[in-house]
């Protein structure tokens, strides 16, 4: 799990904490290991902007793939431009720990290769 304390100006408890100035924007420790994300959904801001943005997936199209509303995806995108920083570093991490994962796949400890 990928965790992002500097992003939290307060210690998180395990609940979402709505410290944005977006609604709909929330941010748990325990969940996407604290990545911005849809109230009551898993679905990071991140992950919206990677099929929008990245995969030039439509809006419209997204929110089906997704199962949400199309404002969310709108809701998520703004979300993202108006946060350029964070999200610049939301993405780096989760690249740094992608590439752990596919290091340790491909590479396992000796002890597991028994």
């Amino acid at each position: 799990m990928v965790r992002y304390p500097e992003f939290s100006d307060e210690p998180l408890s395990g609940r979402a904490s709505n410290k944005y100035p977006m609604k709909g924007i929330v941010r748990t420790e325990d969940i996407l290991g604290g990545e911005p994300r849809l109230a009551g959904r898993r679905i990071a801001v991140r992950q919206i902007a990677e099929l929008a943005i990245d995969g030039g997936v439509q809006p419209a199209e997204v929110a089906d793939q997704l199962e949400i509303e199309l404002a969310d995806v709108h809701r998520a995108l703004t979300y993202y431009y108006d946060h350029p920083e964070e999200m610049a570093t939301v993405r780096k991490r989760h690249r740094e720990a992608m590439d752990r994962v596919r290091e340790e796949a491909l590479d396992p400890p000796k002890t597991a290769t028994k």
